[in-house]
């Protein structure tokens, strides 16, 4: 499952994101959100890592100041 879903975001990250980016849409964190998401996965595994990447989606929005925010 961690495999997998290691490889979703690799293709997200080089397909749909350059095409959100050009569109003028960028993450407001550092590290992205999905290079959060990955990084949650291979150190927490995939139930764990898939929850704290989803929450941190959750804060990436217009209402949020965004900075560095790395994986704890």
């Amino acid at each position: 499952m961690k495999k997998i879903l290691l490889k979703l975001i690799d293709f997200y990250k080089k397909h749909i994101s350059l095409w959100i980016e050009s569109k003028n849409i960028k993450c407001k964190f550092y590290p992205t959100c999905s290079e959060y998401t990955k990084q949650a996965i291979e150190k927490y595994g995939a139930i764990k890592g898939v929850r704290l990447g989803i929450y941190r989606i959750l804060r990436c929005n217009p209402f949020s100041k965004g900075g560095y925010d790395p994986l704890k």
